[in-house]
């Protein structure tokens, strides 16, 4: 019998609320792992401690246990009796399953105080038996191998080290936002990090389709399937462009074209998100990191959301950003070459300083709540659901 031994992250620190944040991600969990029939969940102090069948791989186990916000690591343990000579035999049993170590150390904590020896003591009995019967070199500051003896009310929980957790918030608990997705390296990081403070997200992706290929299309919709591996569900909505890219064209002034794209954007995504249940909008945007990301324009920009606008990478610079996307796996997607609708029409010198006047004023030649309306009424949505 296995057991998935997960320590909280933030949630240890929740005080009274505590109950609330757990009980969310014992939700997520059973989502991430709805192919599979779990056994009984129960909270033990600061961790969560869930049976897993015999079918589950461990390797799949370890991977989806990583997906899941709310645990800073995680074990894939197997319990014994509370007895120090079940724990040695256990102990040397899990050094026999990794014949490639060349060192280790045990290291194991005592939760239940009632335990015989104490945390010190189990480490110096349970190193003694591996080391004798196995032959291990003992190595406390680099071992190859770490034998993790966790002493719980109910039985000695035991396992080859502790894995890293997805750390921050069980997602859903904060509430629900729409992140704009564009196929580019900064959306998808955004929305990670949204989702590790507890937020569940839809996504929606402006493209520019007849006009140009359908490749953003086609990488947004990768790059959700990608983030809804945190979230087991998501909707995807893809939203025709073109048509209110040739009216800004035809009758906006060339330098604020992509202001009035960007504000359109946002009125579209938050139309889009109040009809979801969303409430606030999550952008990728970096302070100064385009010519329609200096503060005035992202000022004007936000006037037409009507909604909140969360901007979690605002103060991160682009090597920043790379990082995370390599690191979330995103970012080989993003580089994939498209053409981002927000690129076509650009005039060669485009506004960095907007003011909001000029811009209402510019808006006043076109037909925006009809063209709101138009591109609400043709979103395409895709259902997107893990595993």
């Amino acid at each position: 019998m296995r057991y998935l031994v997960g320590r909280y992250h933030e949630i240890a620190l929740k005080g009274r609320n505590k109950w609330r944040f757990v009980d969310q991600l014992k939700s997520n969990l059973r989502d991430v792992f709805a192919d599979f029939k779990l056994g009984p969940m129960r909270g033990e102090g600061p961790r969560l401690i869930v049976e897993l069948p015999d079918e589950i791989d461990e390797e799949v186990a370890a991977e989806r246990a990583a997906l899941l916000f709310g645990l800073q690591n995680f074990s894939l343990s197997r319990p014994v009796a509370r007895d120090i000579e079940e724990i040695k035999r256990e102990a040397v049993a899990i050094a026999r399953r990794h014949r490639n170590a060349d060192s280790f150390r045990v290291r194991a904590t005592r939760s239940d105080k009632r335990f015989a020896l104490n945390s010190m003591e189990i480490d110096q009995a349970v190193g003694a038996a591996v080391k004798d019967e196995i032959g291990l070199k003992v190595d406390l500051e680099n071992p190859a191998l770490v034998i993790t003896v966790e002493i719980l009310p109910d039985g000695a929980y035991m396992a080859a080290g502790k894995l890293p957790g997805a750390g921050g918030l069980p997602v859903g608990i904060t509430g629900h936002g729409m992140a704009l997705l564009s196929g580019g390296i900064d959306s998808p990081v955004a929305a990670h990090r949204m989702m590790r403070r507890g937020l569940r997200l839809d996504f929606v992706h402006f493209h520019s389709h007849p006009l140009v290929s359908t490749a953003s299309r086609e990488k947004a919709a990768e790059l959700a399937e990608h983030l809804t591996r945190y979230q087991a569900r998501s909707t995807l909505m893809l939203v025709a462009f073109a048509d209110i890219q040739r009216e800004i064209v035809a009758r906006g002034p060339r330098p604020l074209r992509v202001i009035l794209y960007r504000r359109f954007m946002v009125r579209i995504a938050a139309a889009l998100a109040r009809r979801a249940g969303a409430r606030a909008l999550v952008t990728g945007e970096s302070l100064g990191q385009v010519a329609s990301q200096t503060l005035e324009n992202m000022t004007v920009i936000e006037e037409a959301a009507a909604l909140p606008m969360l901007r979690p990478l605002v103060g991160m610079d682009k090597n920043e950003i790379v990082d995370q996307a390599r690191q979330l796996g995103t970012f080989e997607t993003s580089i994939q070459p498209d053409q981002d609708c927000c690129s076509l029409f650009v005039p060669p010198h485009p506004e960095t300083h907007a003011n909001l006047d000029e811009v209402r004023a510019a808006e006043g030649a076109l037909e925006v709540e009809t063209m709101v309306a138009e591109a609400v009424r043709k979103v395409e949505i895709v259902r997107m659901k893990f595993p």
